[in-house]
């Protein structure tokens, strides 16, 4: 059974920090890209960052680029998403994804929400 399950996300001061984690099983995590996604209410799901497992190819957008980074632990079967610099607009049900190709997602995890206080 496929699993990706999201963690780390909390209540932070802007500015402060998270690490979110995305932990898979039941699928060749080295042939996968994993994605980070976020929704905020009442806005579109976006995605904010992906790394493809074998080659460590990584993607961000631009409205998180310079303060995320995506990292992964093969051994762990595990990505993790650090953010730093955080800010209110950063507020959002965070989602991993995982998917043969970047971009094209075929397992979902649940997601863990993130909140920035101003």
């Amino acid at each position: 059974e496929v699993q990706l399950q999201a963690s780390g996300g909390g209540l932070v001061q802007a500015g402060g920090s998270l690490r979110l984690s995305c932990a898979a099983s039941g699928f060749t995590f080295d042939d996968y890209a994993i994605g980070w996604f976020r929704q905020a209410p009442g806005k579109e799901r976006e995605e904010i960052s992906c790394v493809s497992s074998s080659d460590g190819t990584t993607y961000y957008a631009d409205s998180v680029k310079g303060r995320f980074t995506i990292s992964v632990d093969n051994a762990k079967n595990t990505v993790y998403l650090q953010m730093d610099s955080l800010k209110p607009e950063d507020t959002a049900v965070y989602y991993c994804a995982a998917g043969l190709l970047i971009g094209r997602y075929d397992y979902w995890g649940q997601g863990t929400q993130v909140t920035v206080s101003s």
